[in-house]
């Protein structure tokens, strides 16, 4: 249990005294770093993301009161909602390179909804691909024909991510909720048990699930009167897009966790390097939320459609508006002629 002691570990820039001045410039050097990074990814990502999130639920919201009710696009919707909730917790960057200052407990409480988001995110999209998955393949067994309820799987998704998150919430630690610390998203005094876990349930299953859908989808020769392969992708290019950002993020961003759980097991601190490639890989995490809600309203069909379909509008108002100010103006110039 001496691994569960985590009084004495805390982040390099926070660590006092510095022992030489190469220290204290590689510190600064970092710190600036992180802080270019974190504007960028508020300036552009985040703006981008939100504005490309609200237009995608204005548009499933639309289609399922209309009855266009496809399951595809009702998985897409929520996980459109847990991106959109990633969003809205990636805020907590914007002290960088500075930290938040809170409770432990309250430091939990932030953690447990954060990793319920996270843990949303990456399983309704397995889902995803699952449907697309038995869509090219029809299902033969109940198991399998229960995947097609949406709702019955969604709920199913909660309910397994709710006891992720509250695991995780565990092992963050049990003592000292009283005192104050630097919060992080993913506690820095979490026990090295947080990011195992966290790994090998948000990362390394939800891949391998995720590879077993592609071997599957490319490997088995699909039935008569199915469509053929390359139809099938083209039909669906915004979860594969998808597919590919989440697996380079998350990749980058899980190897960080397991490389700080491997400085925890050793008692040591790390280096501002250490500290910098951490907060990156926090940003690109997020980075990629903005990203994937980016690629489902410029790829993903019915999203589309409806996107061209407005800038049409907006073009013939446009033109029209033109057409109604040219006879009012031809007038004034035929009384000054005369």
């Amino acid at each position: 249990m001496t691994s569960h002691n985590m009084t004495w570990i805390s982040y390099p820039s926070k660590s006092q005294p510095f022992v030489s001045p190469e220290e204290i410039e590689a510190v600064i050097a970092s710190q600036n770093i992180i802080s270019r990074v974190m504007h960028c990814y508020i300036a552009f990502f985040v703006p981008t993301g939100l504005i490309a999130g609200i237009c995608i639920l204005i548009i499933f919201i639309k289609n399922y009161l209309q009855n266009k009710r496809a399951s595809l696009d009702i998985l897409l919707l929520y996980f459109t909602i847990s991106n959109i909730i990633m969003i809205f917790f990636s805020f907590t960057v914007i002290t960088r390179p500075d930290y938040l200052t809170a409770t432990h407990l309250a430091c939990s409480v932030l953690s447990f909804f954060f990793n319920f988001g996270y843990f949303n995110s990456q399983y309704v999209f397995i889902l995803t691909l699952l449907t697309l998955l038995l869509e090219r393949f029809p299902p033969q067994t109940a198991l399998c024909k229960a995947t097609q309820r949406p709702i019955l799987c969604v709920g199913l998704v909660l309910t397994y991510t709710f006891c992720l998150s509250l695991t995780e919430a565990v092992l963050v630690g049990t003592d000292n909720y009283h005192l104050e610390a630097h919060c992080q998203l993913d506690p820095l005094f979490a026990w090295p048990e947080y990011e195992i876990v966290k790994f090998t349930f948000g990362f390394g299953i939800p891949s391998l699930l995720q590879i077993l859908c592609f071997t599957v989808l490319w490997a088995k020769e699909a039935p008569a009167g199915a469509p053929a392969l390359q139809q099938h992708m083209r039909a669906y290019p915004a979860v594969y897009v998808i597919s590919a950002t989440m697996f380079i993020c998350r990749l980058f961003y899980n190897v960080m966790i397991l490389f700080r759980t491997a400085l925890k097991l050793q008692r040591s601190i790390g280096t501002a390097k250490n500290e910098l490639v951490m907060n990156t890989a926090e940003i690109v995490l997020f980075c990629e939320s903005c990203a994937s809600l980016v690629v489902i309203l410029c790829i993903h069909k019915p999203c589309k459609d409806e996107v061209l379909q407005v800038i049409q509008r907006c073009r013939r108002r446009t033109r029209a508006n033109n057409h109604l100010e040219i006879p009012e103006t031809a007038p004034t110039h035929q009384r000054g002629s005369q």
